[in-house]
């Protein structure tokens, strides 16, 4: 037998902010509020085959790149209109040293973790 991820516990400076973020990104709903913690995840809720995420409150400072970041696909459209829309939701651009020649663009969300666009699409 083995284990699966069920959640992501991520430190944030402002939860409700960084977790409506992120619904809009993934198409999640926040499932559940305890104590400035905000858990979101997929419609039909906790113990599918995606890992919920829990935005727990911190005033820890982020200090250089994190160890971990999310890898995102486009399920509904090209990724020159997922990137215009993560734009629109308040991603912003990364340099981590890219050549410009990859295939997929560095983002970070609104609190500055770093996440990428890939370019496949995902049904």
């Amino acid at each position: 037998m083995a284990c699966r991820i069920s959640e992501l516990i991520i430190k944030s400076r402002d939860p409700q902010q960084l977790a409506a973020f992120w619904c809009e990104v993934l198409d999640f709903i926040v499932l559940d509020t305890d104590d400035g913690a905000v858990e979101i995840g997929p419609r039909e809720g906790f113990g599918g085959l995606q890992p919920t995420l829990v935005f727990v409150p911190s005033t820890e400072p982020q200090t250089g790149r994190p160890r971990l970041h999310f890898d995102v696909n486009a399920t509904d459209r090209d990724q020159d209109a997922e990137l215009e829309r993560l734009l629109k939701l308040g991603a912003r651009p990364a340099d981590v040293g890219q050549t410009g020649q990859e295939s997929w663009h560095v983002l970070t969300d609104p609190e500055g973790n770093e996440f990428c666009l890939l370019r496949t699409r995902l049904s």
